[in-house]
């Protein structure tokens, strides 16, 4: 891969998450799989908490909503048999989330419960993020230079901080600069060939990582490709 010059009206960079800061299988094989496989004891334990059961009405909210779908798992309600047999709704609430993790949905109220059970799991140490061994030297060299650098992903706020707050680098929250800046001065890289970031006038580069999906001859030649985020060329004025 050739250096990538970033064009001199670019002001700030933002970058995806999975598969371009952070490997595709730390999302997919630890972050995710940490739901699934402590949901019910963290609801065990966090159950009689006010932030917990508020998660759980929010899950219970969603469920309703999706009774029309096939296999929407639902939940007892706060009154009721539910209220008498916690461990039954605890039951239901797991389900409910293994189903909406399978069919990979993005609601609301999965990512707040997934969030609050990062930042548990994240405070006692017993996970920490993973970045490309590039990312954070970069991003440092990025902000140096006057770029601002923004986060997007699909995923809840909270989470992405608990990223940055608690990865194998340290906290690194400081080097990310909060969303202020028109989107045509950003440089969004990325490594999904959607076009969704070109069609709203961001300027876009695809980051080749190892375990990504393979890119077409036609995107290798339409899109601006990296292989790191060290063969970015900042431009002089910034």
């Amino acid at each position: 891969m050739v250096v990538l010059s970033v064009p001199a009206e670019v002001a700030a960079i933002l970058l995806d998450v999975e598969g371009t800061t952070t490997p595709i299988a730390f999302v997919q094989d630890i972050l995710f799989p940490y739901i699934k496989e402590n949901v019910k004891e963290y609801l065990q334990t966090h159950w009689e908490e006010e932030e917990c059961q508020q998660d759980v009405s929010l899950l219970r909210k969603q469920a309703e909503e999706d009774a029309h779908l096939d296999g929407a798992v639902p939940i007892p309600g706060a009154s009721g048999s539910g209220a008498q047999d916690p461990q039954r709704t605890i039951q239901a609430v797991v389900d409910n989330v293994c189903w909406q993790m399978s069919l990979d949905r993005k609601t609301t109220a999965l990512k707040q419960l997934q969030g609050h059970m990062w930042r548990a799991a994240f405070a006692a140490g017993r996970m920490k993020a993973e970045f490309f061994a590039d990312v954070v030297p970069a991003v440092r060299k990025w902000r140096e230079a006057g770029m601002k650098v923004y986060i997007y992903s699909s995923g809840s706020v909270e989470a992405q901080k608990l990223l940055f707050g608690h990865s194998t680098d340290g906290d690194i929250l400081g080097v990310v600069t909060c969303f202020d800046s028109a989107l045509s001065l950003i440089l969004f890289l990325t490594f999904i060939t959607s076009g969704a970031a070109e069609a709203a006038g961001v300027h876009v580069a695809v980051v080749v990582r190892p375990g990504n999906a393979g890119l077409t001859d036609d995107e290798k030649t339409y899109y601006s490709l990296i292989t790191s985020f060290s063969d970015l060329s900042l431009p002089s004025s910034a």
